[in-house]
């Protein structure tokens, strides 16, 4: 692990809204690290590290417990939900090599055809993924595709190791043409038929 991704974690034995106010005043996060089979450990952290780590989803830290080291994935973000500070943040013990479920971000590159667009109906897929090895997120390639477009979870590629958890059948992007586009055409077309109906009539009159 990098040293970006090092954090120092201090035990605490106390606990409550009072002293959690006291601890973020400090510039600490309250934290909870838990999982296989041990019992919780509450510890405060950095608070302008940790506002840095997790900005990424699902990030995985080393966390320095008074001197042990410990990989743990960040599994929730409680935050103000005025102003967003971060007031929790729950931790899963993870081991090298062990595989863990998240939920990791789709992102879509490209262009489709002209005219059309290509819109993302699932913010995220569900992937059994090693810990140390969880993508950033998933790219979805939408260059050319014409109307009528679907992709499934099924269809996307996904890292080496990572399996995917989510209904296969999912629909991840589906590419159409634009609702406004559609009925300019349908106007153009009416005025189109409007204007050779005038054209047939005056041509029967004469």
């Amino acid at each position: 692990m990098s040293e970006d991704t090092t954090v120092p974690a201090e035990l605490r034995s106390r606990f409550g809204k009072g002293f959690a106010r006291r601890l973020r005043a400090a510039g600490k996060i309250p934290a909870v690290i838990y999982g296989h089979g041990t019992d919780p450990v509450h510890v405060a952290l950095p608070g302008h590290q940790m506002m840095l780590l997790v900005r990424r989803a699902n990030a995985v830290i080393e966390l320095d417990v008074e001197g042990t080291s410990q990989l743990a994935l960040v599994k929730d973000v409680q935050r103000d939900p005025v102003h967003q500070i971060i007031e929790h943040i729950d931790l899963l013990v993870v081991k090298k090599g062990e595989k863990v479920t998240v939920d990791v971000p789709l992102h879509t590159t490209g262009e489709p055809f002209p005219g059309t667009i290509a819109t993302l109906d699932a913010s995220s897929i569900s992937l059994e993924v090693e810990a140390t090895h969880i993508p950033e997120h998933i790219e979805v390639d939408v260059e050319g595709l014409e109307d009528g477009t679907h992709i499934t979870a099924g269809e996307l590629t996904l890292p080496r190791g990572a399996s995917l958890l989510s209904d296969p059948e999912t629909l991840i992007v589906a590419v159409t043409v634009p609702a406004a586009t559609l009925a300019a055409e349908d106007e153009i077309a009416a005025a189109d038929a409007e204007v050779a109906a005038e054209q047939s009539e005056e041509s029967d009159a004469e």
